[in-house]
């Protein structure tokens, strides 16, 4: 295993870190209260780092949530690049990733999703879709939702075409809840003829990535959207023998190490080691601002970085988030180079959501008083580590779903 960068994702890390850091501060974000940044999220597609995901791979996409996740920056990056990009080009034929992907990288076209448990959503008899998903990230932004249907099968939707209506959350996701009744729907690798599914932003819908520029800065330069390459190794087709999401297409992916690979469960793994590479940032921001707060504030004339019981409680913090980041890294690489990752992306899952929520609340702890203020930096960060320590699912059903593996023989060398 090597986690060492290429200088392609260096550079798209570096760039991140720059523009998250220069328009992501306290002043804006609060401003922003629970919806989307959208000079922000302009600047991140005109700058090409979502459309570099292509290149980057999903080790390269977690390095840029990390940069998120330390200042909770209030865009919809993760989703869109799992849920729209790697999905898109994992698992939508040839022309779904044609007419797809460029308006994903350049931010016209925003993907969320909501596969965290099938058999919410049913296909009728007519092909359409019915069901609620109570709390959809992002979905005030979005333009499409991803969604599995009882057959776990994968469907873009347009929110146009679905009633959304906003669910407010503590962390400051614009979140939402999604219905759908009778609601038409396009399967991820099925084409369905519809030339208009990724029309702009839906009428009456904010455009958050409005005149956000098609250019790519050089650390995407030469990148094609509608490359498959990234997910070399990602299989569309069915592990239970059924119907290949990919129709015709699925053959111009190759296939996992046996057992294969199915869509949904590749779309649900790549999420969570996603959101574990977020939770990662989440946690060294927390834990930054808490370093920074006991040097600068001292009991009895000395610093309360220099007690012990500081000391200790920052070090243990340290070490959670220093097991969220390489079990993130292992599962994206293993992901990236084609290798088996189904257990590795339940552990990195387990940790972020177990040892997220000890880091987080160790930040908030370290602030003393300070940190009870809702309006003070840490107290983002505390939201937003326990938000992503439920998404997806809790510690405890990752672990409950690890040992299942385990149990079945399955689990990956």
């Amino acid at each position: 295993m090597d986690f060492t960068p290429t200088e392609e994702q260096t550079a798209a890390r570096d760039l991140a870190a720059r523009i998250f850091g220069d328009l992501s501060t306290h002043e804006r974000l609060a401003a922003a209260g629970t919806g989307s940044d959208a000079e922000l999220w302009k600047e991140l597609c005109a700058a090409g780092l979502v459309a570099a995901v292509a290149d980057i791979g999903l080790l390269g996409l977690v390095l840029l949530l990390e940069e998120q996740g330390r200042t909770t920056a209030q865009v919809p990056f993760a989703v869109s690049c799992v849920y729209g990009l790697l999905a898109v080009t994992a698992h939508g034929s040839g022309e779904q990733r044609e007419r797809l992907l460029p308006g994903i990288g350049d931010g016209t076209v925003v993907v969320s999703g909501a596969v965290s448990g099938p058999g919410a959503v049913r296909e009728s008899a007519s092909g359409r879709l019915s069901g609620v998903l109570p709390v959809v990230p992002w979905l005030r932004d979005a333009t499409h939702v991803l969604v599995a249907d009882d057959r776990r099968r994968l469907w873009l939707v347009r929110t146009a075409e679905a009633v959304c209506e906003p669910v407010e959350l503590t962390a400051p996701w614009s979140a939402g809840r999604l219905t759908l009744d009778g609601t038409p729907g396009e399967r991820l690798g099925a084409p369905t003829g519809r030339a208009d599914v990724s029309d702009g932003a839906p009428a009456g819908r904010a455009d958050v990535s409005e005149g956000a520029s098609a250019g790519r800065a050089d650390v995407s330069e030469g990148a094609s959207a509608g490359r498959a390459d990234v997910s070399e190794g990602a299989s569309a087709g069915r592990a239970d023998g059924s119907e290949a999401a990919g129709g015709a297409d699925a053959a111009e992916t190759a296939g996992h190490a046996d057992p294969p690979v199915s869509a949904y469960d590749d779309v649900l793994a790549t999420a969570r080691i996603a959101f574990a590479g977020l939770q990662a940032g989440v946690c060294a921001g927390s834990l930054a601002r808490a370093v920074e707060h006991t040097n600068a504030r001292e009991q009895f004339g000395r610093p309360l970085a220099a007690k012990q019981g500081v000391q200790l409680r920052a070090a243990d913090a340290y070490m959670d988030t220093e097991a969220i980041r390489v079990t993130a890294y292992e599962a994206a690489w293993r992901r990236d180079e084609g290798l088996p990752y189904a257990s590795h992306a339940l552990t990195a899952a387990w940790w972020a959501s177990e040892a997220g929520q000890r880091v987080v609340h160790a930040g908030q702890h370290l602030h003393g008083g300070t940190g009870a203020d809702l309006e003070h930096p840490v107290h983002r960060h505390f939201l937003w580590g326990r938000q992503l320590d439920a998404y997806l699912g809790c510690g405890s059903e990752v672990l409950q779903e690890l040992g299942e593996l385990i149990v079945s023989g399955e689990v990956e060398t």
